[in-house]
């Protein structure tokens, strides 16, 4: 028979316990995206897709596709990478996003939607991670399907807005707003980046992101060179 002192120190570790497993599940249950919850996830980037994108212009697409890319390889952000038909039609993945991840091999497949193809399913399962951020070609069937196959499955979707482009800016914004009534949340390529940083006293990724940012943020980039140019390092600042 357990003494008081035996049950009382049980009855602590219960406690401690169950503590732990609510934070987990609050940690996990964040709004926030971090690179920690998340996982990024790029379908059909090919030329043959992006010669029909009329929703964005194509060379700012490149742009921000490449700039979520490194978002990811600042943060460490697992990443799939996944292609239509690549030698037969569509041919490969832009090279600017493929320069990002060398070693990384797309997922090849024959199906429009990518929840089809069991190596993706599998390759996402495989992340552990139940935030999914997707970018994709075409917003209107390859990002609609698969965002709509991801919420039924479960996951949180965020679509990336500005890295996603369609046959028009009415067929994309359509799908979007199809994603969004259906749960998905929608995101831009920047946006994913700094709520990754969260804090500019993050020393660790401080210098990479604005990298990220003077390379591919646009106007936010030219301003960050300017404020460098003009201004130059200052010891214990954070400016951005």
């Amino acid at each position: 028979m357990r003494t008081i002192k035996q049950l009382t120190a049980l009855a602590l570790l219960v406690a401690a316990s169950a503590w732990a497993q609510q934070s987990k599940k609050a940690a996990d249950s964040s709004r926030i995206l971090t690179p920690q919850n998340s996982t990024i996830i790029f379908i059909d980037h090919e030329p043959q897709m992006a010669f029909a994108v009329q929703s964005i212009d194509r060379a700012l697409l490149v742009n921000n596709v490449t700039g979520l890319a490194k978002a990811a390889k600042v943060f460490n952000v697992p990443v799939v990478l996944t292609s239509a038909a690549e030698k037969s039609f569509s041919g490969p993945i832009f090279p600017e996003l493929q320069a990002v991840f060398p070693s990384l091999k797309p997922i090849d497949r024959t199906s429009m939607n990518s929840w089809d193809d069991k190596r993706f399913a599998d390759a996402v399962k495989a992340t552990g991670r139940r935030k999914l951020v997707i970018a994709a070609l075409w917003t209107e069937v390859c990002l609609m399907m698969a965002g709509l196959d991801a919420l039924h499955q479960g996951y949180e979707v965020y679509v990336v807005t500005d890295a996603s482009g369609g046959m028009s800016k009415e067929v994309h914004d359509a799908a979007i707003t199809r994603l969004v009534q259906a749960g998905a949340a929608p995101v831009t390529w920047l946006q994913v980046l700094l709520e990754y940083q969260r804090d500019w006293a993050r020393q660790d990724t401080y210098a990479a992101t604005l990298e990220v940012v003077r390379s591919h943020g646009g106007a936010y980039g030219m301003g960050v060179n300017y404020a460098k140019a003009m201004l130059g390092p200052r010891e214990g600042s954070s400016s951005r």
